[in-house]
Formats: structure tokens, sequence, C-alpha cells
């Protein structure tokens, strides 16, 4: 068990967001932006995504998360909080790595929004061709 004043940092990226996530031994709150999960996150599904890796490992309520997230949407956001906590779980303890691992949380997701080029409308799109 960690020690009451032991915290541990991890970053986290997916897409254009980026995570700051700090996690101390605690009662289990979580702070998002200085709001709380609920607040911050509408969408059940996102709130779902934030505690697989706490889900996985069964530690609900044994830490304190603190979340500084900026860029992006809601969903990349979230994305990146995942990876940031799946992070600080392994500082947290070294045996934690293979469930999350297994479970993917480990990866940081590669997508970008691929970027428009000249002579076209959008990033693959191209204009109408007409032989005529």
């Amino acid at each position: 068990m960690p020690k009451k004043n032991e915290s541990w940092n991890a970053t986290g990226r997916r897409k254009s967001s980026i995570a700051r996530v700090m996690m101390s031994a605690g009662k289990g709150s979580f702070t998002i932006n200085k709001r709380e999960i609920k607040e911050y996150f509408g969408r059940n599904t996102l709130k779902m995504v934030l505690e697989q890796p706490l889900d996985i490992l069964q530690v609900n309520d044994k830490y304190d998360i603190l979340v500084k997230v900026n860029g992006g949407g809601l969903s990349g956001q979230a994305g990146a909080i995942r990876l940031g906590i799946a992070r600080c779980l392994e500082q947290i303890n070294p045996d934690f790595r293979a469930p999350l691992k297994a479970a993917g949380m480990m990866t940081r997701d590669p997508r970008e929004v691929e970027r428009k080029k000249y002579g076209q409308p959008g990033a693959r799109k191209k204009f109408q061709f007409s032989k005529r």
C-alpha cells in the first residue's frame, strides 16, 4: 500500500489532447480542470472510459486523481486521461502493467487528423473530375 503523502504523475495524449494526471492515495475523488468528473464529462460513456484502468485493477476508491487536460474534444480528452491514469498505476505497482497491457490501456493511439493538401478540398477528397 502506498504511503500517505506519496504522489505519482504521468502524461497521456490522444488526438490533439494532452492530459497531465496526478494520483495520490486517498478516497477516490476525481477532479478534472478543477471540476468534478460528473460536471466535466456529461456522457456516461466517457466516464466509463476514464474508470476502465481502475476497474480492471479493482482500485476505484483507493486513489485521488487530479487531472489537467487541454486541447481536442471531450472524446480525445477522455482517451488521454485514460492513458495517463494507466501510466500512473504502472508507476504505483509494476505488477499492474500486465493486466493493463492485455486490456490495451498502455498503448498510445497514434491516429491523428490528416492534413489538408493543396489542390484538394480536404485531406483526401478531390474536386470533381471532368474530361471535357
